[in-house]
């Protein structure tokens, strides 16, 4: 096998293990089960992964690279900080019961539990708070945002959307994706030194 084929196999192996993971969850889904999906053998995944949790950190860590591709997009563009942080709310909104947001709630709890997972998982939840403090950071240095601690806002911020994201992925009809963003909006308006409808 070349190393491009080999590159597409585990990419291949990735995506199928993603959508197994987001059936049956990470604590219900076995090697078995990715290489059944996959059609190919236990052996070529273990080959791949060595470790059944090392299969699913990767494959957690690459459902979560997509977002981060998209967070990319966003605050490596030349738009204005308002701009970004607009887009950066939008982003982070759940649509419907995506697979996005199922692997993040998922990876949140299984961390607790497997030392791999979570050292993936911190990496990459980082990422989004620096992230966000960055195009705060960018605001206030231009004037559009007031705020005397970005890291500490971003932190506020981001607990108050996973907060509300969980209760909108998980438990149906408990709040609307209005109210998600409203409130959203709200809170961050606050933090910034802005009006709620500034955000929209």
């Amino acid at each position: 096998m070349t190393r491009r084929a080999a590159e597409i196999r585990l990419d291949a192996l990735l995506r199928t293990a993603c959508d197994v993971i987001v059936e049956r969850g990470l604590a219900n889904t076995r090697t078995a089960d990715v290489a059944q999906a996959a059609g190919v053998s236990q052996a070529l995944v273990f080959y791949h992964f060595a470790t059944k949790e090392r299969l699913l950190s990767q494959a957690f860590a690459y459902a979560v690279e997509q977002d981060l591709a998209r967070l990319d997009v966003v605050t490596r563009s030349s738009a204005p900080p308002l701009t970004k942080l607009r887009r950066i709310l939008k982003l982070y909104t759940p649509a419907g019961r995506g697979a996005s947001w199922s692997m993040w709630i998922d990876g949140w709890s299984e961390s607790l539990r497997t030392p791999e997972l979570e050292k993936v998982s911190r990496r990459l939840d980082l990422r989004w708070r620096q992230d966000l403090a960055a195009v705060i950071s960018a605001g206030v240095a231009d004037g559009t945002f007031q705020c005397a601690d970005p890291d500490g806002a971003a932190w506020r911020i981001s607990a108050v959307m996973d907060g509300l994201a969980v209760q909108l992925a998980v438990h149906d009809r408990v709040i609307s994706r209005r109210q998600f963003g409203e409130w959203v909006r709200l809170v961050t308006a606050r933090e910034l030194g802005l009006d709620p409808t500034d955000l929209d």
